[in-house]
């Protein structure tokens, strides 16, 4: 209670209120017993996620860690399913400390920190390998980092795996046959000019729309992850997905600066460790989600698609190339890349 009054003053109060509210806290302060300034500290949680995405259990995972380690006094309460808002709404909570954290995709943190849309780049992952060496080493923490400026702590990457292309009447076997389609897009400006350089026509619309959108026809298609389009039952109005896996956009387990840096060193470091430990959980739990998605869709009537990912891969390369005058980002593409060979992977010579 304390601190939570003390964070009004700090962040919203007029000369007035300031003097009443440390007034306050000052009573407070001198007629609170000991055991109630131990009560537990709790975080708050919001995400977008279905419970049963491998994503929230992840998080469930880590929130359960957190207890552990801190023997109840500090907690992590969460709430799934959007109940607090959007992706970009939860982060406009989080830079006010309204909100604690929240997961969000790589794709709507460029709309708060810029250089974040190199993650949403077509093709600027080989493979999997290559996407994990980026994230887990100087450029993923790099990254994290930069988000402090925008009052946003980030904390670890979660695999979001790849995002291919699911449409309603028409399959997706090459790039023109994306021409004339309009796609669902989130709400980043990269992903449009991803499908732009395809020929569709790209269409940002809200996740929650989205059904109802691909049934009425608003959209031709959309793009996705496997469990995503599984667990947002959209192969029931999209009976093509397309793997044509042009992007490995990670989400990002965020805190807000605010909330972070009232945490003590302790609560801190029980934090991250709960957090790292829950990366390796949540990698495993989506490579089981990707397989049993794309076996329940492949039983509900969807045609699985495996085209040529070249011809895709060859259309949004000269993309790269329009960074060259936002000089952080492209100098971010070309550390990418310069990562994609190295010892450790001999297979990618």
């Amino acid at each position: 209670m304390i601190q939570y009054l003390l964070n009004i003053r700090r962040k919203t109060c007029k000369p007035l209120q300031l003097l009443c509210h440390t007034a306050l806290a000052t009573v407070l302060l001198l007629t609170t017993s000991c055991s109630e300034v131990d009560k537990t500290k709790e975080i708050k949680l919001a995400h977008g996620l279905d419970t049963s995405h491998p994503v929230h259990e992840a998080m469930e995972f880590m929130a359960q860690r957190v207890k552990e380690k801190s023997d109840g006094k500090l907690t992590i309460d969460i709430y799934p399913n959007g109940q607090l808002g959007s992706e970009r709404e939860s982060l406009e909570l989080l830079q006010i400390g309204s909100l604690g954290m929240t997961k969000v995709s790589a794709a709507v943190m460029e709309s708060f920190s810029p250089n974040f849309k190199v993650l949403s780049l077509p093709y600027v992952f080989k493979d999997k390998e290559h996407y994990y060496r980026v994230l887990e080493g100087e450029i993923g923490q790099d990254l994290l980092d930069e988000g402090e400026e925008y009052w946003l702590h980030g904390l670890t990457y979660y695999d979001a795996g790849s995002r291919s292309f699911y449409t309603t009447n028409k399959p997706i076997r090459k790039p023109e046959d994306l021409k004339g389609l309009k796609i669902r897009v989130q709400d980043s400006p990269t992903a449009i000019s991803m499908v732009d350089a395809f020929g569709g026509s790209a269409t940002p619309i809200s996740w929650g729309e989205l059904y109802t959108a691909l049934q009425q026809g608003v959209v031709d298609g959309a793009e996705n992850n496997p469990p995503s389009f599984y667990l947002s039952r959209h192969y029931e109005v999209s009976k093509y997905y397309s793997l044509n896996e042009h992007t490995m956009v990670p989400d990002i387990l965020m805190i807000s600066t605010k909330v972070w840096e009232d945490l003590t060193e302790q609560e801190k470091e029980w934090l991250t460790e709960a957090v790292e430990e829950s990366v390796p959980v949540q990698r495993k739990l989506w490579a089981e989600a990707e397989a049993e998605a794309l076996e329940a869709v492949k039983e509900a009537g969807v045609e699985i698609i495996h085209p040529d990912k070249e011809p895709f891969a060859e259309l949004v390369e000269p993309l790269y190339e329009t960074y060259k005058d936002e000089p952080e980002v492209y100098s971010l593409i070309q550390r990418i890349q310069a990562e994609e060979i190295t010892e450790e992977s001999p297979s990618l010579n």
